[in-house]
């Protein structure tokens, strides 16, 4: 004899992380490179390297990188190039790194 067949039940939490899984933008695809390339305001991308035009989220990790990659020279904050200030963006334009859908 066999025993009692068991049907498969899905936590709640199971199906939030499904969810959300399916619905957040996580970088890959054509959103997640013109959020990593700092094109349009609200990406990730903020600051760029004057050296290497390598991206960064922040002025410490722009700082870590320059350490790493060019250490014979010093690192100077103000010439990190800051790409939201320098271009301008739509305001009812879909920001890239956020939500990327609505359905449930």
């Amino acid at each position: 004899m066999t025993g009692k067949a068991k049907p498969k039940k899905h936590t709640a939490k199971e199906i939030a992380a499904k969810i959300d899984a399916a619905t957040t933008n996580r970088g890959g695809g054509k959103a997640g490179q013109a959020d990593r390339s700092g094109v349009e305001k609200g990406g990730h991308a903020k600051y760029e390297c004057p050296l290497c035009k390598v991206t960064a989220p922040d002025v410490k990790s722009m700082q870590i990188h320059h350490e790493a990659r060019h250490p014979k020279i010093p690192f100077e904050e103000d010439k990190v190039v800051n790409l939201h200030a320098t271009i301008a963006s739509e305001s009812s334009k879909q920001r890239p790194g956020i939500r990327g859908s609505h359905k449930k």
